[in-house]
């Protein structure tokens, strides 16, 4: 059976065909057609009939994106591309592609596809957190991602963080109407602006950790310190909750290394246990993790 998985991204729409061992057949990415909802709409239904039409066989059709879909209105929410808040995307997808298609949060198919073949592969309980643009993370459990009655469950970004310091105050205001979401202390922008605003420079993330590497910027190496307290925190919070097997990191953060040897050695702080067994791990799949898992939405013949 050939499954084509979708990831709607806030910058680019990625597209990939499958078959039933995880071997990629075609890939193809383009720029997202931001802030036009039918625009959005018009080009992954042009990408899956194009994928068909080289590949010369229907598929199954999966799609990650950002959010989730309402159970009460059955339209998005909750999406940090806000043009598809609001909108019927999986009825209008169904309609546009004239069969089935299944949606789940880009997270939920990051963790989804770490778990089946990936860093979690053989894990009962999988944690996969997105460090990117924003912050999230998807639950998976014997091979199936955890949805929950609200949609929402992993939506890790926008708890608060655990136990604020001095120097995590004042509370930073979120895009979803709160104030001191975790998304505020661990994604990529705002570890940027936490080195910005003690600085007065603004550098990326693995600038601040290739400074800290060196040894010689004691600005770097603070900050880098202070985004591994608050990310212990975080994920220790995680721990005393669902006490996953594996922990798997994604998203453009990911790409420091320090981090896999630094955080465990911080994190026991934080957890309720005389011991911490969770592994951390680097995505086995890369940037392409998301894509993946939205293919793997329809694994078996009932999917997932």
């Amino acid at each position: 059976m050939l499954r084509i998985g979708i990831d709607l991204g806030g910058s680019k729409t990625e597209i990939i065909a499958m078959n039933d061992a995880g071997r990629v057949l075609l890939r193809r990415r383009e720029a997202t057609q931001r802030g036009d909802y039918h625009a959005s709409l018009a080009q992954i239904a042009a990408l899956v009939c194009a994928a068909e039409s080289e590949l010369g066989a229907p598929a199954t059709v999966g799609v990650g994106t950002p959010g989730a879909v309402s159970k009460l209105t059955g339209r998005m929410k909750n999406a940090n591309s806000v043009w598809l808040n609001d909108q019927p995307l999986q009825a209008d997808l169904e309609r546009a592609l004239g069969r089935p298609v299944r949606l789940a949060n880009d997270a939920n198919c990051f963790a989804l596809s770490e778990a089946i073949d990936g860093a979690g592969r053989d894990a009962r309980v999988v944690f996969g957190v997105i460090l990117g643009t924003g912050v999230g993370a998807g639950v998976v459990v014997d091979g199936r991602p955890l949805d929950g009655p609200n949609s929402i469950a992993g939506e890790w970004g926008h708890n608060p963080l655990p136990l604020p310091l001095a120097a995590d105050l004042p509370l930073p205001a979120c895009y979803c109407g709160r104030a001191g979401c975790i998304e505020r202390y661990l994604s990529g922008p705002a570890w940027s602006d936490d080195y910005e605003r003690h600085e007065g420079l603004r550098l990326t993330p693995s600038e601040i950790a290739a400074r800290a590497a060196s040894g010689v910027c004691q600005a770097a190496a603070a900050s880098l310190d202070r985004y591994l307290d608050r990310l212990a925190r975080a994920l220790g919070g995680v721990i005393n909750i669902l006490d996953p097997d594996v922990i798997v990191l994604g998203g453009g953060v990911s790409n420091i290394e320090c981090l896999y040897e630094r955080l465990p050695a911080r994190w026991g702080d934080h957890v309720f246990s005389d011991s911490v067994l969770t592994r951390l791990a680097a995505p086995m799949h890369g940037d392409s993790s998301g894509v993946r898992g939205a293919a793997w939405l329809w694994n078996g013949a009932e999917g997932v």
